[in-house]
């Protein structure tokens, strides 16, 4: 199995490049989720698999509620629950991020790699982008100690307009 890569100081996963190859992608998104949880000795189930399925459908935020009507489809019984079980050991095992200003999830490109992200959210369509600086993490964290504070959690969300978005 292939070492996962650690973050760069500054990355970014960038808004869709022309050309952009949504299905290989997906692909590449769920085996990393699959090695992740062999690293960590936990069981992608087939209903977690189908959840993260569904958020790695296109690179908007989804909400819990649209994915349970989603997953529906397929499983008629599915109430919030199977859902937000689903979706906290998504987070646990850093498969997804919560965008909190949305309530909603995206899928996380770079699962086993600790990291604290700050996403760039189009208004416009939706797209998000996420930036993984880490000298921005860093100022924040020794700032926030400078005060005696202790960060256990960092989501930074930037609303604006991506490039697309900005020529129509």
């Amino acid at each position: 199995m292939a070492p996962i890569n650690r973050p760069e100081k500054a990355r970014t996963s960038t808004f869709l490049p022309a050309g952009h190859d949504h299905i290989q992608c997906q692909r590449q998104a769920l085996r990393a989720a699959e090695q992740q949880c062999q690293l960590d000795k936990v069981r992608l189930t087939p209903l977690r698999r189908e959840v993260l399925e569904l958020i790695w459908q296109n690179h908007r935020p989804v909400k819990a509620y649209d994915l349970l009507d989603r997953l529906k489809v397929n499983h008629p019984g599915a109430v919030p629950t199977t859902v937000y079980r689903a979706l906290d050991f998504l987070l646990e095992h850093d498969l997804v991020h919560r965008l909190q200003s949305l309530n909603a999830f995206i899928g996380c490109g770079t699962p086993g790699d600790p990291h604290r992200g700050q996403f760039l959210i189009c208004r416009q369509c939706g797209t998000v982008a996420e930036l993984q600086n880490t000298d921005l993490h860093q100022q924040i964290t020794e700032q926030a100690a400078g005060l005696g504070f202790q960060v256990d959690n960092e989501t930074i969300e930037i609303f604006g307009a991506c490039a697309d978005c900005q020529r129509t």
